[in-house]
């Protein structure tokens, strides 16, 4: 993809070899943080200083109130995060890909590691709260067994009693 290259080409030329060297620094820095900051809350499956991303489990919280990674994915969603890759790697029950980019401020990880902290929290004070994410987006959770065989991929015009989504 042409436009994906050109995009990687302007990111290095405008950094330069010194920038490329201290986004990296700070992307491994903010994924160390966020992790400290989630042990204790979140199963740590490697416990040892990471690179840029880090393997995150919710296998206790599961075991503990039936509250999954899902369920947990689709609740940040209600919060304005885009959920981390779950289920991988596939040998991490539970599992959270996290991966925090270079560019984040201290203030939005300090944000997203408040709110998983949060949604944990819930879990136990209240599963159906969690489970039954998200609540604040125009489409609920879809069935996605359902999805995954049988997609529907026609596009039809919107009515006039449809609106689009809100942002």
């Amino acid at each position: 993809n042409t436009g994906v290259l050109v995009r990687a080409y302007a990111y290095i030329r405008a950094h330069g070899a010194s920038g490329l060297c201290e986004v990296s620094d700070d992307a491994v820095l903010a994924a160390n943080y966020l992790k400290h900051r989630l042990a204790g809350t979140y199963d740590l499956p490697y416990d040892r200083p990471c690179k840029h991303e880090f393997v995150a489990s919710a296998a206790s919280i599961k075991a503990a109130t039936g509250v999954r990674t899902l369920d947990i994915a689709k609740r940040l969603i209600d919060f304005g995060f885009h959920p981390p890759t779950i289920y991988f790697p596939l040998i991490v029950e539970e599992g959270m890909l996290i991966e925090p980019t270079e560019t984040e401020s201290v203030e939005t990880i300090d944000a997203f590691a408040d709110r998983l902290i949060a949604i944990a929290a819930e879990a136990v004070a209240d599963p159906e709260l969690v489970t039954s994410a998200p609540h604040t987006t125009p489409v609920r959770r879809l069935d996605e067994a359902t999805a995954a065989r049988q997609p529907n991929l026609r596009w039809r015009p919107m009515t006039g009693a449809e609106t689009p989504c809100p942002n």
